[in-house]
């Protein structure tokens, strides 16, 4: 097992391309969307409705230590401007054939 950088971001379906144009950007090619994601936060509830222009998204996305700086700068710069919030955690990888830390 060895450490890696979790990247968890919940925005607005709107700004999903830039956000996964600038993981692309910093080297960050995998990662996973989950669409109409609701909950509620300091904001209030977001309604879980159907087909609308609002509907959020998670993205999960894994890097190597090294490579967190340049990756949260650039998604900050997203999130400043078009809102979202952003959670990095260090995580255990199980090395594995196709893992993070071999690419």
């Amino acid at each position: 097992m060895h450490i890696v950088k979790k990247i968890e971001i919940i925005a607005n379906a709107l700004e999903l391309a830039k956000i996964l144009e600038s993981f692309e950007n910093t080297g960050i090619y995998s990662h996973v969307v989950i669409r109409n994601v609701a909950g509620k936060g300091l904001q209030g509830f977001s309604e879980d409705l159907d087909m609308t222009m609002l509907d959020n998204v998670y993205i999960l996305a894994f890097c190597m230590p090294d490579d967190i700086k340049p990756a949260v700068e650039s998604i900050r710069a997203v999130l400043n401007k078009f809102g979202g919030s952003c959670y990095i955690s260090e995580v255990m990888e199980i090395r594995s054939v196709r893992c993070v830390a071999s690419l």
